[in-house]
């Protein structure tokens, strides 16, 4: 359950600020969140992304790369090890962002349909847990309902 503070900030505050909040909350260093336009998925605000990364991840196709992932399953892609992993759900570029531990979930609306996806990742590697991983999705919803 995630605390009302960080509800409320979700709610109200600016995307880049609430991204913010969202990587705070649960000890991340970057994140990402894109909504769905016509089959993509738009970049709408980045933290700590590095530039030659947020000119790759500007446009991403449903169902490329973690997020594209993500919003085609409509389920959480979690990696433990971006660095390392080999399952073939990143892009070669993710590894770019130095970060390890991957989280991306899908932000669904209330009537079910996809607002976008939610990315954020630790500097280390990290198994995301259950509880992490729904945490993650209740925030991602709030986002899509905005």
């Amino acid at each position: 359950m995630l605390p009302a503070e960080l509800t409320q900030t979700l709610k109200t505050a600016s995307l880049e600020s609430a991204l913010q909040s969202i990587l705070d909350h649960f000890g991340c260093q970057a994140g990402t969140y894109h909504t769905v336009c016509e089959q993509l998925l738009t970049l709408a605000a980045s933290r700590q992304i590095p530039p030659p990364v947020v000119a790759l991840i500007e446009k991403v196709p449903i169902g490329k790369g973690i997020a594209g992932l993500a919003a085609e399953r409509r389920s959480p892609i979690t990696i433990c090890n971006l660095q390392t992993d080999d399952s073939g759900q990143a892009r070669p570029a993710a590894k770019n962002t130095g970060m390890e531990g991957s989280l991306a979930v899908p932000a669904i609306r209330e009537d079910g349909s996809l607002a976008g996806v939610l990315g954020i990742a630790k500097a280390q590697a990290h198994d995301w847990s259950e509880m992490e991983t729904t945490n993650v999705t209740a925030a991602a919803a709030i986002l899509a309902a905005r």
